[in-house]
């Protein structure tokens, strides 16, 4: 019997898996006109900022790829050419263009990468107090419209049929960024990390001491203060809120969200925060949210299999998709 113990404890410790300590390292750059936050685990400092920047590098890449406010860029090609030929592009740009037109017909246009040509009638900086005429609204979204957006999957050509027409990845490019760069470090081996594009946010692993990844949503009404904290693993979660940009005219509040459909802004909702797998359709459903409202919004979120979401009315009332739990205390 001691023998067979003592051959037990020498095979087991032969068995033993030793778990090298590991180091977290964060970098902030500005990129897609915006700030990224990037934080990854590994298994010493160099090794941390050597895949800090091959992130850098990845967005940097899609940025080249996807702005429209860039000369050259495939987006940019396509938006030149509107109303005039159909423009050849890679696949990459193609299937984000395709998931882009389905999630307007899932959300009836109230999401739309088309927005990108709306004529720019509201301002946000104090300077506007009474509100466009109806005319001069409607035409600001005359070049608006998601199946105007033409797709051959054959060839990979997209076509802008109306002259004029734009399109734009302002509510759903961080977050694709984030996702492409999380996908890439992690085939690299880098087993933990955050990438924080602006509020759109993708997770993967845990932190050095095990524990999970939380995020602090911020309260709406009081932006200093956290509402509730929401582990997010190995997921992803973004937030769209009216509590910065607004106007106030003859009483009502206008959200610097603008309802593709009609050019008009948002009213009813001051805040949304959406968490699924992937943070592009996170960045795409908070916006989509905020425009379709709190009753069609949630019902929208409860039909989607592993997606939730909180959203804050303007009377401060909260609204939870069915699958969401909140706990104002933990982090």
């Amino acid at each position: 019997m001691k023998l067979k113990l003592r051959q037990l404890f020498f095979f087991l410790c032969l068995n033993i898996t030793w778990v090298q300590a590991q180091e977290l390292a964060n970098k902030t750059v500005l990129l897609m006109g915006s700030r990224f936050d990037l934080t990854v685990v590994a298994e010493d400092q160099a090794a941390c900022q050597y895949y800090l920047g091959v992130a850098e590098q990845e967005i940097t890449r899609i940025e080249n790829l996807i702005s429209d406010w860039r000369s050259g860029t495939e987006v940019d090609q396509i938006n030149q050419l509107a109303g005039i030929k159909p423009v050849k592009v890679s696949l990459e740009t193609f299937q984000l263009i395709e998931r882009s037109k389905y999630l307007s017909q899932i959300t009836e246009g109230a999401f739309d990468i088309s927005y990108a040509a709306l004529d720019r009638i509201w301002k946000f900086d104090g300077t506007v107090n009474q509100l466009p005429s109806p005319e001069v609204i409607k035409a600001s979204v005359s070049k608006i419209g998601y199946k105007n957006i033409i797709t051959q999957a054959k060839d990979t050509t997209v076509f802008l049929a109306l002259k004029g027409m734009k399109i734009g990845f302002g509510s759903n490019g961080k977050g694709y960024a984030a996702d492409k760069t999380r996908t890439l470090l992690q085939s690299m081996g880098v087993t933990a990390g955050i990438i924080n594009a602006s509020g759109d946010l993708t997770t993967w692993g845990k932190k050095p001491d095990g524990t999970d990844w939380t995020v602090g949503i911020t309260n709406p009404l009081n932006k200093d203060q956290i509402f509730s904290w929401l582990p997010v693993v190995n997921s992803a979660i973004a937030t769209s809120g009216n509590y910065e940009k607004y106007i106030d005219i003859e009483g009502k509040r206008y959200s610097h969200i603008i309802d593709p459909r009609t050019g008009y802004p948002v009213q009813g909702v001051v805040s949304v925060s959406v968490l699924a797998p992937s943070a592009e359709l996170c960045d795409a459903l908070a916006t989509s949210v905020f425009v379709l409202g709190v009753e069609a919004g949630l019902d929208l979120i409860n039909q989607l299999k592993g997606v939730s979401c909180m959203i804050v009315d303007d009377q401060k009332k909260v609204h939870t998709s069915n699958q969401l739990k909140l706990d104002p205390y933990a982090h």
